[in-house]
């Protein structure tokens, strides 16, 4: 297992960082630091001093808690969310299981949330619109990159209307999934399917909580969304503004894939390659960017079209 692990990227000029925990330890706060006690060892019979390192709280876009004999502090908790920290835990199985978020993510929330409440069924159905076709043509942009035909999913992504009536997402997706891995596989997607769903699913999860953490801090409900509508989902539009971004979790793992051919349960190399998600780059508006940015860059986007200032959706593309 990863032990502790740190990626870093930058965010409006300052670094935020993603923080991984695999082994034992007692994650506290002091002064303003995540403070991190790694428990000793027994060397010739004697233990070994406590191992204590820091982190600044403010620096930290997104920790992973995954180990059973992890403690942490409430006030460290209650300290991490106050800096919009996305705080993750995972399961026996080491899968992301749950998401905490701050509640106040914005200085403008409660008329940012009047906006986003009363955002029209034909806003909405446009900004759908957009979501989709963007999200057909980075998946089209992926086929490309691995030599696979993609004439077709352009013409769909062009193709789709308002509300996507004629559901391009879904057929689109047919030919997207048959096409990505190899045939050895015999791929299937299906959450609870066989490898490398699992790799998908984790990778999926990372995701979802940078875009959730953003949504947040843009100062919007990630509960209301645009398209997703499940009562028993708390995060319907980070589901949403998530489908565009997916093919870059995807190009992950084909990655992955190439490198382990069928040799796909989820390994500590695998597991940092997909925690490097929110700082891979990408394009958005004609630029790189880490992801996580670029998300930031999309939910301030959207909030503006709630708002009726914008037109459309600041969307990153596969180059």
């Amino acid at each position: 297992m990863i032990g502790w692990v740190i990626f870093h990227l930058q965010v409006d000029n300052m670094i935020k960082r993603t923080l991984y925990f695999g082994n034992p330890a007692y994650l506290k706060t002091k002064d303003e630091q995540l403070v991190i006690v790694l428990p000793t060892e027994m060397v010739n019979g004697q233990p070994l001093p406590e191992e204590i390192k820091t982190v600044p709280i403010e620096d930290i876009g997104v920790l992973i808690v995954d180990h059973q004999q992890i403690t942490i502090s409430q006030a460290l908790i209650a300290k991490l969310l106050d800096n919009n920290v996305a705080f993750i835990t995972c399961d026996n199985r080491h899968h992301p299981t749950g998401l905490l978020l701050n509640l106040d993510g914005h200085s403008l929330q409660s008329a940012k949330f009047q906006a986003q409440i009363e955002a029209t069924i034909p806003l909405k159905k446009q900004l759908w619109q957009q979501t989709v076709s963007c999200k057909i043509n980075n998946q089209a942009g992926l086929l490309e990159n691995i030599r696979v035909p993609a004439k077709n999913m352009r013409n769909w992504a062009n193709e789709v209307k308002s509300g996507d009536g004629d559901n391009h997402e879904a057929v689109a997706a047919a030919y997207y999934w048959k096409n990505i891995f190899p045939d050895f596989l015999d791929f299937k997607r299906d959450r609870e399917g066989a490898p490398p769903n699992n790799l998908l699913n984790y990778g999926y999860a990372i995701l979802r909580a940078v875009v959730a953490r953003s949504i947040v801090a843009s100062g919007m409900l990630p509960t209301l969304g645009i398209f997703h509508k499940n009562q028993y989902n708390a995060y319907c539009l980070a589901d949403d503004i998530m489908e565009p971004y997916r093919p870059f979790v995807d190009k992950v793992v084909v990655n992955i894939v190439n490198l382990n051919g069928k040799f796909l349960e989820l390994t500590p190399s695998m597991k940092k390659d997909l925690l490097n998600i929110p700082a891979m780059d990408v394009i958005i508006n004609n630029e790189k960017s880490p992801l996580m940015v670029a998300v930031q860059k999309t939910t301030a986007s959207l909030s503006k079209c709630f708002e009726g200032s914008q037109r459309k959706i600041l969307y990153p593309s596969i180059d």
